[in-house]
């Protein structure tokens, strides 16, 4: 199995062979063992064991604490890949461009309006959760298609603010 694992800004491209136990990444190559046990994953490498334990999967991304130390990685496989070459997205990329709320809350505030063009990682709402103000920000660049939500609004979680639909 291959994959693509990205970690910030640095891309590895990783084969794994489960029967064998083998792994190979860039120039290293050796064995591993991956397993489950009381509540959390083992992972060991030659001598180097890590205890992996947090994990939370959305789409590609993936973060988890190993070793008491968090880390977010975005693993594709050869299909994601291949369709990614292609300029089609799978079931989690698709739904990329649709802003849900993270957590129940109320609306204090939308920043943007239909027709506006925005870019990944600008702040567009205000939500009120548990007494505190969260913004949220975009997923990706693009203009917004949609908003579904109004201000003064309550919302349940993964309920739908807003859609950004892509440039190009």
């Amino acid at each position: 199995m291959k994959f693509q694992a990205t970690f910030g800004e640095n891309e590895h491209q990783v084969k794994l062979s489960p029967k064998e136990g083998t792994f190979e990444s860039g120039k290293e190559k050796g064995n591993y063992t991956f397993e489950f046990v009381n509540g959390r994953y083992i992972l060991r490498i030659g001598t180097k064991t890590y205890k992996i334990d947090n994990v939370h999967k959305e789409g590609s991304s993936i973060e988890f604490s190993m070793n008491g130390v968090w880390h977010s990685v975005d693993v594709k496989d050869e299909q994601e890949l291949l369709l990614d070459r292609l300029g089609f997205k799978t079931g989690a990329a698709a739904a990329e461009g649709i802003l849900k709320a993270p957590m129940p809350g109320k609306i204090l505030e939308i920043m943007i309006s239909e027709g506006d063009q925005v870019e990944k990682d600008q702040p567009l709402v205000i939500l009120e959760a548990m007494k505190m103000e969260n913004e949220l920000k975009a997923p990706i660049s693009g203009t917004i298609a949609s908003i579904t939500a109004e201000v003064g609004q309550s919302l349940e979680k993964n309920s739908p603010i807003l859609e950004i639909e892509t440039i190009g």
